[in-house]
Order: C-alpha cells, then sequence, then structure tokens
C-alpha cells in the first residue's frame, strides 16, 4: 500500500481536480483510502444512495446506465463524484472489468475538507461546469 503522499501524482493528472493546488491535493489525500477491488465486483449500483466516490488508480471498470454500457473508465477517472455533493441515487451501475485499485473518498470526510478549505469547492464546481457543458455538447452539439 502506498503512503498518503504517493497520491499527490494520481490526484493531478485527474480532471476533476485539476484546478486544485499540491496543498488541496495533500487534503484530499488524507481523506482517502486505498482499496482493492477483484474483477467483476461492482462498485456501484444503479438507484441505490450514495455516500462515497472512487479514483481509480488502476485498472478498468464498465459504466451501465439502464443496462446499457455507456462507458469504460480507467487509470484517473472518479466515479460516482456526484454522492460527494448529496446522497442522491446513483445514476449508473459500475462493474470492475479487471482487477482494481482505487482511492475511496466518503461525503462525510469531502464535507470535512471544503468546510475547512471552502476554496477547494470553487475549483470542483468549475471542473463539474465543465463536464456538464462537454456532456451537454455531446447530446446536443
Amino acid at each position: 500500500m502506498a503512503s498518503k503522499w504517493d497520491y499527490l501524482d494520481h490526484l493531478a493528472r485527474v480532471p476533476f481536480f485539476s484546478g486544485c493546488s499540491k496543498k488541496d491535493l495533500k487534503e484530499l489525500a488524507k481523506a482517502a483510502d486505498e482499496l482493492p477491488i477483484k474483477g467483476g465486483t461492482t462498485l456501484i449500483d444503479q438507484g441505490q444512495a450514495g455516500r462515497e466516490a472512487f479514483i481509480v488508480l488502476e485498472g478498468t471498470a464498465t459504466v451501465k446506465r439502464n443496462g446499457k454500457k455507456v462507458a469504460t473508465l480507467g487509470p484517473g477517472a472518479v466515479i460516482g463524484e456526484l454522492s460527494l455533493l448529496d446522497r442522491g441515487p446513483r445514476t449508473a451501475t459500475v462493474v470492475a472489468d479487471t482487477d482494481m485499485t482505487v482511492l475511496v473518498l466518503d461525503q462525510r470526510h469531502f464535507s470535512g475538507i471544503i468546510d475547512t478549505v471552502p476554496a477547494i469547492a470553487h475549483k470542483l464546481l468549475a471542473a463539474l461546469a465543465g463536464r456538464i457543458r462537454d456532456l451537454d455538447r455531446q447530446t446536443f452539439g
């Protein structure tokens, strides 16, 4: 298992955290836990309440919405990030294609980071807005 500081390079390459400073990334790394996932494991089940997000360090996973494959995610992807903002139902099912290593960040720890370092919220909101704009362009042109 890597030290918390070894995760900084991984987190810095994650588009969702691209606006974060090294200090911000250190806070995120402190709050996250490394977790090995066996291939075939369901990380997220569509419709279930979410309480955490996963940052993929190694391996791949398939994302299905309403039973239809919509994406394959690998290192650098964030899975379930909306759950860091609310406890709404998961919008897709995600299953590990291979053995994976992920960082898990739960909503309680994430909220604590936002309370301690509010500037992170602005950076992550900008990243989410960018993703929404990209999805809008893909869907509507």
